[in-house]
């Protein structure tokens, strides 16, 4: 009974920090667009952090049971950069960074509320919501990092592409995308779940040396 209303506490945190986690990644996509001369996002209501405005349900429900999933993409146009493809490159990179600083906050006030209140340490739920937050946002800036369509990380490795291998990885970016996706339902089916497994692994390491790097200053 007790481990059912731990999975249950859990799912509860876990829905809100999805929601912050893919609301500041797609703003931030969206911003720094802006900032570069495109105002699309800001024309469609997207430079908002109303999670509504970028909910994709499918996506979300996916990310809290499956530890992936995806919200409604900022629209980009990157004609209007002056230069398209560095352009593209920072929007990208704005996604995962943003999540990457949520993950380094989270992490500081975990350790932060460990410091000062050591007797909290005992309080479960407390530290089970910064934990989550700050895992989730480090998993979810990792995850978009891999350089495969249609993640962050194939926009950024788009960059340093000449451009008739840009143009070939963006033909083929649909079957990219649901092959690397059948790999990973595959993997947390039948395989063992190895490729999660290894980014979980990746996600820990860094939320670890967060509280490692923090304890340097005690």
């Amino acid at each position: 009974m007790e481990d059912l209303f731990i999975k249950f506490f859990d799912l509860l945190i876990t829905i809100p920090t999805v929601l912050i986690a893919l609301t500041f990644h797609e703003c931030a996509h969206g911003f720094v667009a802006y900032k570069l001369g495109d105002p699309t996002a800001k024309y469609m209501g997207r430079l908002s952090l109303n999670p509504l405005k970028h909910l994709d349900p499918i996506g979300a429900l996916c990310m809290v049971l499956c530890g992936f999933g995806w919200a409604k993409p900022v629209p980009v146009d990157m004609r209007q950069f002056k230069n398209p493809k560095s352009g593209m490159a920072l929007c990208a990179l704005a996604g995962p960074l943003t999540n990457l600083i949520l993950g380094f906050i989270g992490a500081f006030l975990y350790w932060l509320i460990v410091l000062i209140f050591p007797s909290i340490v005992y309080n479960w739920n407390i530290l089970s919501l910064l934990s989550i937050f700050g895992v989730l946002n480090i998993y979810l800036a990792i995850f978009n990092l891999i350089p495969l369509p249609p993640f962050d990380g194939s926009r950024i490795l788009s960059a340093f592409l000449p451009d008739k291998y840009y143009i070939k990885l963006m033909q083929y970016e649909r079957y990219i995308a649901l092959g690397f996706f059948l790999v990973l339902l595959a993997d947390d089916r039948f395989l063992g779940g190895h490729i999660t497994g290894a980014l979980a692994t990746v996600v820990y390491w860094i939320f670890n040396g967060f509280l490692s790097f923090f304890n340097l200053f005690v």
